[in-house]
């Protein structure tokens, strides 16, 4: 469900190619921060399409190590009163007892990410990929999907995107079963924050780990779509145009199947491509 904070109007004009102008109101996604604090400290700010604020946090800390199930969270609420401006823009998050926030071992203070979070490439300055797999072992190797269920998956990842069909500005990420059930899609003009609602959606529905499940993502598949997916043990990711290099890199150690370019009937394996069925 598209939320209503989540598209704007705003008055263009459009130039013909003959010359003419003209002069109209149209539909553009909308881009606003998005403060992540735990127990009221900041942990990161995020540039995010405003609608499954929640399912976007617990996903994102299921990314990056903080927890590894919704019962390590005791609550996650958007912060102040109701009427203050900016209150839809911050959400707190409250660990289980027991969990520990990632603390910086030289302060002694959360660990608050460096940089702005943005909805191009999102956190930068990330951990590198030995970093990762000392926290996140490599798949096993799981069941087999066929490759008519991949490309029905990608090919009808754009008739789940309202948001993209009235602004042509917004990418998507849907999670799908081996066997070719539909689960979730969310839009986010960050692709990365994409990911992190359908994982976050899952958290909620107490359903990790993602086995046998594919992960299709609009746009190229960068490191951090991959990043995600192997903490949501999802092992198998899929889209319409390239992956990065570290990427490749990544799905290699990480046992993750990779496909890019999957359109018109072909599709072409980066790595893992022995979990096709026959």
């Amino acid at each position: 469900m598209t939320s209503l904070r989540s598209i704007r109007s705003a008055d263009v004009e459009r130039l013909s190619p003959g010359g003419s102008v003209e002069t109209r109101a149209d539909e553009v996604a909308v881009e606003e921060p998005l403060e992540i604090r735990i127990s009221g400290e900041t942990l990161a700010i995020t540039m995010r399409t405003p609608g499954n604020d929640r399912e976007l946090v617990l996903g994102f800390l299921i990314a990056e190590g903080v927890i590894s199930s919704a019962s390590d969270v005791a609550s996650v609420v958007h912060c102040g009163r109701t009427t203050d401006e900016g209150r839809e823009n911050t959400i707190d998050v409250t660990l289980a007892p027991g969990v520990k926030p990632p603390v910086d071992a030289e302060t002694g203070m959360l660990a608050r990410r460096g940089t702005l979070v943005t909805s191009a490439c999102g956190v930068c300055g990330r951990r590198s990929i030995e970093d990762l797999l000392a926290r996140t072992a490599p798949l096993a190797d799981g069941g087999r999907v066929s490759p008519e269920v991949i490309a029905a998956a990608v090919r009808s990842l754009r008739e789940r995107q309202p948001i993209f069909a009235r602004t042509g500005g917004c990418h998507a990420a849907s999670l799908v079963t081996f066997d070719g059930r539909h689960v979730a899609t969310f839009e986010d003009v960050g692709r990365h924050n994409a990911v992190d609602k359908v994982v976050g959606a899952r958290v909620l529905a107490g359903a990790l780990p993602l086995s046998e499940h594919l992960l299709v993502a609009s746009g190229r598949s960068s490191f951090e779509i991959v990043q995600k997916a192997l903490s949501a043990g999802i092992p198998l990711v899929a889209s319409v145009s390239a992956p990065s290099s570290l990427a490749v890199d990544l799905a290699r150690r990480a046992n993750v199947t990779l496909a890019g370019f999957v359109r018109d009937g072909t599709m072409t394996f980066y790595s893992g491509r022995d979990r096709l069925s026959s």
